[in-house]
């Protein structure tokens, strides 16, 4: 079990501050138009013209509700038994919770409900979720986590075969992936001519090193952290991935209040060392940064 480590946080009284002025912007703006404090909150991906904001709402409920896979390591994963998350997404949230001043409610969701479980009732959604156009047709994101792009992984005494997607795209190569989400979309673009396979994501690197695939064309911070966990797998072309897009955490949409709330708190935590002491028992000393 991976114990996190709690990180100084010396902008949390600012943090603070900007919760109260947020809040009292929110307040003026239902005093203004006539709105009621007791007002519904809005579903989860609509837009409020009355200007009240989830942000109100999480702090009158004193809970913050999480979607997160437990998939997805090193940024989500459940353990078998306890049902407890962690990863490095997983305290992200409930440092965020922790400024908030509230407790954390998760809701277990897969890559294949991932959007309606969100829309159904999440405050926030975390666990390596790429941004995209579908996504952001339903959501707002948060500013970026970090940059990514898909890279294939493979067993190491077969890692030079899988250099290119003409190499993987080709009969008698298996490309695996879990259903729904991204890498399924990828795998099914892009290997037409292969072998395709669907497994659950957890164990879905067992199968490659048990022989029963070939190759995973997941995220690049996947697969650098799945290079350090398994001797037998080594990345392909780490930085040269097939492509490039960004991470982050989904948030209601038409919620500018709570959004800018909520990157203001990833500012600061993605530049005073606290997502960095997060990440760092997940991933040790391997740098997830994509140099461009």
């Amino acid at each position: 079990m991976r114990t996190r480590m709690t990180p100084l946080r010396p902008a949390l009284a600012l943090l603070g501050l900007a919760a109260l002025t947020l809040t009292g912007c929110a307040d003026q703006i239902r005093g203004a138009q006539g709105v009621a404090e007791t007002s519904p909150v809005p579903a989860v991906g609509s837009g409020d013209a009355a200007g009240a904001s989830r942000l109100d709402a999480i702090k009158d409920s004193g809970r913050l509700t999480v979607c997160t896979t437990g998939d997805y390591p090193p940024f989500t994963e459940q353990a078998e038994g306890s049902g407890e998350f962690t990863g490095i997404d997983v305290d992200m949230a409930r440092d965020l919770a922790e400024t908030l001043g509230v407790e954390v409610e998760w809701v277990k969701t897969s890559w294949k409900t991932l959007m309606d479980d969100y829309l159904a009732g999440c405050d926030i959604a975390v666990g390596g979720i790429s941004m995209n156009p579908e996504r952001a047709e339903q959501v707002f994101f948060t500013a970026p986590t970090l940059e990514d792009g898909k890279t294939p992984i493979a067993r190491c005494e077969d890692a030079e075969k899988y250099r290119s997607i003409e190499d993987i795209n080709r009969p008698g190569v298996t490309s695996i992936f879990p259903e729904g989400g991204t890498n399924e979309k990828f795998a099914r673009e892009h290997y037409p001519e292969g072998e395709l396979k669907t497994h659950d994501n957890l164990t879905i690197f067992d199968e490659i090193v048990a022989g029963r695939a070939d190759v995973m064309t997941t995220d690049r911070s996947e697969v650098l952290y799945i290079d350090h966990e398994y001797e037998e797998l080594c990345v392909v072309n780490p930085d040269e991935p097939f492509d490039y897009f960004q991470k982050g955490y989904m948030l209601p949409q038409g919620d500018v209040v709570f959004k800018h709330y909520v990157d203001q708190w990833l500012d600061i935590a993605l530049n005073d060392g606290t997502y960095d002491e997060i990440a760092r028992p997940w991933i040790g000393d391997v740098d997830l940064t994509l140099e461009r």
